[in-house]
């Protein structure tokens, strides 16, 4: 299975539809998996669990709600 087939939505599901509740225990499940791998050094393991919550819909899903919920999303930007 292709990544871009790994990281789409369910069909049928809305934004709205999401399990948010499950869909932060799957991220947080492969936080703690990274973590404990770089702690037993074993650092090919925490880029494929890099790899795989980059590329999950679980973990794009939650990037954009965090993002889009943040109220510092409207701060300008400063340029010169």
């Amino acid at each position: 299975m292709s990544a871009a087939i790994r990281a789409r939505a369910p069909p049928g599901v809305t934004w709205d539809g999401i399990d948010w509740a499950n869909v932060q225990r799957q991220v947080r499940r492969l936080q703690t998996r990274m973590v404990k791998a770089a702690q037993a050094g074993r650092y090919n393991r925490v880029k494929a669990l890099q790899w795989l919550l980059t590329h999950s819909f679980s973990g794009r899903a939650l990037a954009v709600k965090r993002v889009t919920e943040n109220k510092g999303r409207n701060t300008p930007v400063w340029t010169r």
